[in-house]
């Protein structure tokens, strides 16, 4: 089966609008001469006359007007394909879930990967904690989630293995032969789990100082001097400090941040975004994401 030119039609559908040769020509750019040459190729593609002289115009044929109206359709899907491959999700709403740790630090780069692959596409952010997160992709509400929580029942890749470290204000006294103080989140926090687990198991006492469903009320608290959080060293700021086993604390596991896709996403961006990223963290390794 023989392909139909697009730019013969398009010159096509010029004539048939300005309804001269010479008047088609200036639309498109070309030389009369050219144009003519045009609807000869074109004549010859579809194997029929196209035009007829009547005195000294052309007019369409019987034909031509038949495959005038396949041209417009022809060039009408051929622009809007085009239009839509060049926008690469021009309008498209994505939406996005980072818990507060990394907000600062993983989402920023995640969010100008997203803007480079299109520079139209709306992104709706939701930074909360990594099992509500978790939830809200389990529940279609979020498109991609970027989370502490490991779960085989979503594709996900690796992005990062931060350090969990013992944090405090610069100016806290810590007192090794006391209770630890812990400024710490509900039962749902997986720092709350993996601190009290290593301090249970070294037999190192502890009590709840200061208890936020929030990292902001975590951090205020611990700048306040209320007492000894474990996070990733991604809280860290100037007034605070780190402690150590030096001080008569257990070393804390690494935690990692993992980027997962809702299973059932169309986004072709976002997509290519996992894909990209899973691409490099094989290749190169987490750190390199």
């Amino acid at each position: 089966m023989q392909n139909l030119d697009i730019d013969l039609l398009r010159t096509f559908v010029a004539i048939a609008q300005r309804e001269t040769f010479a008047s088609a020509a200036e639309q498109v750019g070309r030389t009369q001469s050219a144009i003519t040459q045009q609807m000869q190729r074109l004549e010859q593609e579809v194997g029929c006359v196209l035009f007829e002289k009547r005195g000294r115009q052309k007019t369409m044929t019987t034909d031509g007007s038949r495959l005038l109206a396949y041209a417009q359709r022809i060039l009408a899907l051929n622009d809007q394909a085009v239009q839509l491959a060049r926008s690469r999700g021009a309008g498209e709403k994505v939406r996005i879930g980072s818990p507060h740790d990394v907000a600062d630090s993983i989402l920023p780069n995640m969010l100008r990967r997203l803007s480079k692959l299109s520079t139209e596409l709306q992104m709706e952010i939701n930074v909360g904690r990594s099992p509500f997160l978790m939830d809200a992709l389990r529940e279609g509400e979020l498109d991609l989630v970027i989370s502490t929580r490991y779960d085989e029942a979503f594709p996900g890749v690796k992005l990062r293995t931060s350090p969990m470290v013992w944090i405090c204000a610069e100016d806290f006294t810590f007192n090794p032969g006391e209770p630890v103080p812990l400024v710490m989140a509900d039962e749902l926090s997986l720092f709350r789990k993996l601190s009290i687990a290593q301090l249970d198991a070294h037999g190192i006492s502890w009590r709840t100082s200061f208890i936020s469903p929030t990292l902001t009320g975590i951090k205020a608290a611990i700048s306040a001097g209320l007492g000894v959080t474990a996070r990733t060293t991604e809280l860290l700021d100037a007034n605070m400090r780190v402690l150590t086993e030096g001080d008569g604390l257990p070393r804390l596991p690494d935690v990692a941040f993992y980027l997962y896709v809702q299973p059932t996403c169309t986004s072709n961006i976002l997509r290519e975004l996992f894909e990209s990223t899973e691409r490099i963290a094989t290749r190169f390794g987490p750190a390199f994401v």
